[in-house]
């Protein structure tokens, strides 16, 4: 009912906003009014969601900026390591395809209507609210904007399975003096009983900063690399762990092998219940701030419903982190980080190199173009 101008004009005089933003599995709009804006608010939140005019011009400068967007990847070897270990991690998986110039250049308006008729219908839809207002309240405007809305939709998309993909070592060449080196392979879910032992051994292992072991070894005890460290990433029935560093290409080698002893040895020897006590404490610590605000706690709330969490997740959080054990942390350490499952991307100049990649294992090379 309204284009994307006025919708931003009418937004502006209200203070209010409306954002959206989807991911590989999922998409979220979000709208913040005030009370007394609330039931304009809603028309314009309900209007976007379900009859999106999908303008030709802001589906041109949608377009223009993605594409402007990919040409820069190129140019920052970290965002081009980190993108490509996407590809690698889930090969032959649609969650390991990723856009290029010529796949944003051909989509069209129809591409976008089809899409949102697939997916965006009530049975397919979770609203959370939280503010100033009653459910009573609430369920009466919701009623009032959303009930046109037809119930009719495509059955709800389950993605497919991850599987350990069985690749070489990746190389990219890139002239700089320099290399971004990833190692990881996929991990535990949310609903895996092993959530919490794999969150404790990756805070162990690289994201708890300073003390972690890959940040304390590799950064500060031996100078190799001006980063580094791990992350672990869940989502509902998988999860995706990656260890990495940036180090001069005169270390490349020497840092990998040094990446690669630290997780062997937390699979050979048992952590120190100082340092477990260190990263449980750090983990229950930083938790409370997931709900700083009402909005946080609705989508936290949200996001339990949606992936189909059990009710008590929030609450036995923290109990459940408390309770892992340290043979917990070196049998998932086991169960997940085995060499053979690992997958390892080595962006830089391999003629720079301390040692030849190879002596790791076979190598592929692969090709990147500016805008792929």
């Amino acid at each position: 009912r309204m284009t994307g101008d006025e919708i931003d004009d009418e937004l502006d005089y209200m203070a209010g906003s409306v954002s959206v933003a989807t991911g590989r599995e999922s998409g979220t709009v979000s709208m913040s009014v005030l009370k007394e804006d609330l039931d304009k608010g809603m028309r314009i939140f309900s209007d976007i969601l379900i009859h999106p005019i999908f303008e030709e011009s802001k589906l041109k400068q949608a377009q223009e900026l993605s594409i402007e967007s990919l040409r820069r990847v190129y140019d920052n070897p970290q965002r081009l390591a980190f993108r490509e270990f996407t590809r690698i991690i889930y090969a032959g998986n649609p969650r390991g395809r990723l856009s290029s110039t010529n796949s944003i250049k051909n989509i069209n308006r129809s591409d976008l209507i089809r899409f949102h008729r697939q997916f965006f219908y009530p049975g397919n839809v979770m609203i959370a609210v939280s503010g100033d207002i009653t459910k009573e309240e609430i369920l009466i405007l919701l009623n009032r904007h959303f009930a046109e809305w037809d119930i009719a939709g495509s059955v709800k998309a389950v993605p497919p399975p991850l599987k350990q993909p069985e690749k070489p070592i990746s190389y990219i060449f890139k002239d700089i003096p320099q290399s971004v080196i990833i190692l990881g392979q996929i991990a535990p879910g949310k609903k895996d009983p092993d959530f919490f032992s794999f969150q404790v051994l990756d805070f162990i292992l690289g994201s708890g900063g300073f003390n972690s072991r890959i940040f304390k070894e590799v950064r500060n005890n031996l100078g190799l690399a001006y980063s580094a460290g791990s992350f672990y990433s869940a989502n509902n029935d998988y999860g995706l762990f990656a260890a990495y560093a940036m180090t001069k290409s005169a270390s490349t080698a020497k840092t990998l092998s040094v990446i690669r002893s630290i997780i062997t040895d937390v699979q050979n020897i048992n952590v120190k219940e100082d340092e477990l006590a260190w990263a449980k404490q750090s983990i229950d610590s930083s938790f409370v701030f997931s709900f700083t605000s009402a909005d946080d706690i609705a989508m936290q709330q949200l996001m339990v419903e949606y992936n189909n969490l059990p009710e008590d997740f929030l609450s036995t959080y923290r109990g459940n982190i408390n309770n892992v054990s340290i043979e917990d942390v070196k049998r998932v350490a086991l169960a997940y980080m085995s060499k053979e499952s690992e997958s390892i991307l080595v962006v830089g100049n391999e003629a720079n190199f301390d040692e030849p990649l190879s002596r790791f294992g076979k190598i592929e090379k692969i090709e990147v173009k500016n805008g792929r």
